[in-house]
Order: C-alpha cells, then sequence, then structure tokens
C-alpha cells in the first residue's frame, strides 16, 4: 500500500502539482496519464522516494519492496545479464554474492560457517535456488534467448537493454512496481506478455503509459495529472477518456446556457430600466443576473493537434506491385524473395519483431535504397508520402526555423496561413520562429505530419509515426488515418492504431511475409491457434 498526504512538488517557486491525498492498494494497476510536463514522471519519482516532495508525505510499510523500472540502459555494462535481472531483488543479489565470497575463501573459519548457513537459509526462503529459472522465464516472455542471461549487458543492443530492465523491474515478486513507459521499444509480442504478466499480478502497480490498448487491458484505475491537481478514477483509460469527454461537454452546454441567458437578461435590463412600468422588473433581472455566471473550465494541459489527411486525387486500379524482392544488411537476409499486391482499399500493417526488414522495405519502396534482387513498380495514377522512423536527415543540418522550413513544401507561404496551420499543430505565437533543429523528438514528428498533410498524397507510407508523442497526439493521429480515404502502408507499436487503421496484416520473420486479409485482433487469434497446434 501507498499513502499519499498533501504532497506537492514546486519547481522554482513554481506549483507542479499541489495537495495531493491519494491511496494506492495492493491488486490494483493505477495508469498515470497526463500531458507531456505535466509532472507524471516526477510524481512516480516522488512514489519511489527518488524525490522529496516540497509538501506532505508518501507512507509505505517498510515490509513492502518496491521495484522500479530504471531508465539508465548503461548503468549495467559491466554485469552479466543474468545478474542485472537479479538485482531487480537487492537483498537476494547480496545474499548470494555473499555466499559466494564466504564459499571462496581459502581460510574458511567456524563463523564463516555459522554465516553462510544463515544466508543459505534466508536464500531458500527468498526462492534463490530457483532464480535463475525465474530470470530466464522473464527474458524468454519478453521475446529474447535464453543464452543471453550469460552475455554481458554491454554487448547487447539498446532495445534488448529495454527488455532486461524490464525483467528486472518484475523479477522476485515485488510487492509495488513501478514502471515509466515499459512498452517503449517493445514490439507488440512482448507488449502483450507483458500484459498477461501484470493482469496476473497480485501486487500494486503504477504504471507511465502512451499505450491506450496497454492502459485499457492491464489498469484498473486511472491517475489524471492535469490542472496542477492529481485525481483518482476508477476504471480503464477508455472509460475515463469518454467519461471526461462527457463531463466537458455537460459542462460547455452549460455555460452556453447561461452565456444565452444573460444576454437576455442584458438586453432586457438595457431597454426597460429607463421604463418606469418596467423597473421593477428590470430590477428583478438585475438581480437574477448578479447571481448568474459562466463557469470558467479549468484551463488542460492537454491539448489536441489536428491530423487529417486529403487526397488531392483519388487512386487507380494499380497501387504497388512487389515482386521476389531480397535484400542483405551486414550478412543478415532481411528480405527473402517478398512478393504481394497492394490494392486501392488496402490500409497493411506491417507488424512483429523485424523492425529491420519493415524498413528496409520501406526504403526501397520509397526509393532510398536499391534491392539486391526483384523490383517494385507504383501505378501511374499513385503520389506518395513517406514518414521515415528516422526523421534526422530533415532538421540537424538545417538552420530555417518553422515557418522557413514548412514552406517548402507548400505553393502557400503567406504568414497568416503559415501560422494557422502551425497552430493546428500545437505551434503558436513565437513557437513557429524557433530553429527546427533544436525541437524535441514530439515536435519534430509534428513537423514531418505537417509535411505529409501539405502533400495531398493518395498514399501514405508511415514507418512508427508515433514515437516520440504524447496520448493527445497519438490519438489525433489515429482519428486521422481512421478518416484517410487513400491507401496506407505502415508500421507501429500502438496496438490500438493497428486494430483500428489496417485492414490487412503483414509481418516478416527470417526475411519471409506472412500475409493476412483481416483486422489485427483476428490475425493474434489465428497466430495463437497456429501456435497450439
Amino acid at each position: 500500500m501507498i499513502t499519499v498526504i498533501d504532497v506537492s512538488v514546486n519547481f522554482s517557486g513554481v506549483p507542479l502539482f499541489k495537495h495531493v491525498d491519494l491511496k494506492f492498494t495492493p491488486g490494483n494497476c493505477y495508469g498515470i496519464i497526463g500531458a507531456n510536463g505535466a509532472g507524471k514522471t516526477t510524481f512516480l519519482r516522488v512514489l519511489s522516494g527518488d524525490l522529496d516532495p516540497s509538501t506532505g508525505e508518501v507512507i509505505i510499510p517498510k515490509t513492502e519492496r518496491m521495484s522500479v523500472l530504471k531508465q539508465d540502459h548503461f548503468r549495467y555494462d559491466e554485469y552479466t545479464v543474468l545478474d542485472t535481472v537479479i538485482m531487480g531483488n537487492e537483498r537476494l543479489y547480496n545474499i548470494m554474492k555473499e555466499k559466494d565470497a564466504l564459499y571462496e575463501k581459502e581460510d574458511f573459519t567456524d563463523e564463516d560457517g555459522v554465516r553462510a548457513s544463515e544466508l543459505e537459509g534466508e536464500f531458500a526462503e527468498m526462492d534463490g535456488w530457483e532464480s535463475e529459472s525465474n530470470a530466464s522465464r522473464l527474458v524468454q516472455g519478453l521475446g529474447l534467448s535464453n543464452d543471453i542471461l550469460y552475455q554481458e549487458m554491454s554487448s547487447l543492443t539498446a532495445k534488448e537493454k529495454v527488455k532486461i530492465l524490464l525483467a528486472q523491474a518484475l523479477f522476485g515478486k515485488p510487492d509495488i512496481i513501478l514502471l515509466d513507459e515499459p512498452t517503449n521499444h517493445l514490439d507488440i509480442a512482448a507488449i502483450e506478455w507483458l500484459e498477461d504478466f501484470l493482469m496476473e499480478y497480485e501486487g500494486l502497480i503504477l504504471v507511465v503509459s502512451h499505450d491506450r490498448h496497454f492502459l485499457n487491458t492491464v489498469c484498473t484505475n486511472i491517475v489524471d495529472v492535469d490542472y496542477g491537481q492529481i485525481k483518482m478514477y476508477v476504471g480503464n483509460y477508455e472509460f475515463w477518456y469518454e467519461s471526461s469527454q462527457m463531463v466537458q461537454k455537460m459542462m460547455k452546454d452549460q455555460n452556453r446556457k447561461n452565456e444565452e441567458k444573460i444576454k437576455e437578461l442584458q438586453s432586457f435590463i438595457e431597454r426597460f430600466s429607463a421604463n418606469k412600468s418596467k423597473s421593477k422588473q428590470a430590477t428583478s433581472r438585475r438581480k437574477l443576473l448578479d447571481k448568474l455566471s459562466v463557469e470558467e473550465m479549468p484551463s488542460s494541459s492537454r491539448r489536441y493537434p489536428f491530423v487529417g489527411f486529403q487526397q488531392e486525387r483519388e487512386c487507380g486500379k494499380d497501387i504497388l506491385l512487389v515482386e521476389n524482392l531480397s535484400k542483405t544488411l551486414d550478412g543478415v537476409k532481411v528480405l527473402d524473395n517478398v512478393s504481394f499486391r497492394v490494392n486501392r482499399e488496402d490500409k497493411i500493417a506491417f507488424v512483429g519483431e523485424d523492425e529491420i526488414a519493415n524498413t528496409t522495405l520501406f526504403k526501397i519502396i520509397m526509393g532510398e535504397m536499391e534491392p539486391d534482387e526483384g523490383s517494385y513498380k507504383w501505378g501511374t495514377t499513385i503520389s506518395t508520402s513517406y514518414f521515415p522512423m528516422d526523421n534526422s536527415a530533415f532538421f540537424n543540418d538545417c538552420d530555417d526555423n518553422l515557418v522557413q522550413w514548412l514552406s517548402q513544401y507548400t505553393p502557400e507561404t503567406t504568414e497568416s496561413f503559415m501560422r494557422t496551420f502551425l497552430g493546428r499543430m500545437l505551434f503558436s505565437g513565437d513557437d513557429v520562429f524557433k530553429a527546427v533543429k533544436v525541437l524535441s523528438g514530439g515536435e519534430k514528428v509534428r513537423c514531418m505530419l505537417s509535411r505529409m498533410m501539405l502533400f495531398g498524397s493518395n498514399t501514405l507510407v508511415l514507418d512508427q509515426p508515433t514515437n516520440h508523442l504524447d496520448l493527445e497526439s497519438i490519438t489525433a493521429v489515429n482519428n486521422g488515418l481512421i478518416d484517410y480515404k487513400g491507401v496506407t502502408l505502415f508500421s507501429s507499436h500502438d496496438h490500438e492504431i493497428v486494430q483500428t487503421v489496417a485492414n490487412r496484416i503483414m509481418e516478416f520473420k527470417q526475411g519471409a511475409l506472412t500475409d493476412y486479409l483481416g483486422n489485427y485482433d483476428d490475425y493474434l487469434v489465428r497466430q495463437k491457434e497456429a501456435a497450439g497446434k
């Protein structure tokens, strides 16, 4: 259990949130949501004890063990993967090391024997003899080979390290688990395994995530960081979202009615206050007007960009034909004799663990890379817009501000047009004169989406378009792709986007392509059934 009493956090005298009173209980999973910068990660740091609050206190029973997902990917480079995972239970790891040191002593004394016996008893009570097999189950559940346990952390890729640090946070049955963006850089299969793990977990979980499907699946409660406050709601993310939208609509409707009534009363007072026969009525209405006010809705820190793609010309019959494409990178065949045809109504999601294959295919069909074998051909009516996974080439060596950068991609370059367009993408005021090379990751993504919207293409190719975005921007992208009438080829780790946008699923395994006509959830069911056979 975690009890939060009157907690506030101020930075340089400015409150981030204040007077927070909450209680978190075992058996529940609490999803922490809020706009970027609202204070989600800061709140987790306060709960973990990494940051002292400006006021108030956090009470956690001393008998309860807390595990926190580490963010430093280089912290354990000098250790093996197995040691790193077991460090998730610090006491167990220390016992193991002390036991090993005792048994390695040449002058093993009676006192050492007594101490070793004590350690062995505690080790057994903590399920120490199963620690390696438990670590193995976590690692394999996240899609890694058991052999990786004996490698040095320094030899792993960035994505492998992410999975190992997650395994560390889940290791050893902690009483409390704090997870900050645990699904970042995970493939959908690993996310699904994590969902199953957390739903079966009996302790207390607090998680920050931008993955709506993940929040809907695992959360029993939503903790909303907004308006400088932190409030808790029962239910998953979808229930919270629908409820909050309903409340906002009700408040707007009531305010509109109040405004109409105020105007009516003001008009009556102006017309009849000088009329003696109507003066009593005017006075009565003035008193009513004094009581009537338009309730100011709290200014939310949430901002939704507008993402909408329009095609200037509809696609013809022929879209894209890919025949016998093969490509080898660094000695690994990432595409192996790949063939498929894209049809007019297709919205194709490329899913699975093999992101390199997806990215390589996109680069080839967009003319950025040559295949080793095979060919591809776009239809004569097709115009394309491309969102690459790595957008650094568009920004790193560019001294343009936002207006100048975006003006390259549209004939309409008047200041009023540019300001209006950028404003809908959440760039307002002097923000439009910021140098593009200093933009954040999320701001650069919004720039790339803006660029695509200006082209009016009838075919979109997007490689992980929601990386670096907050929940509000991800929702906007999702809605924009649902509404788009053209052809879409995309890769994404966001289950909700894949499920709601795609009508065809493609997955690469060892360079070979599986092509499934239907939605994503149906595809997953079929894959599980095939694996069961």
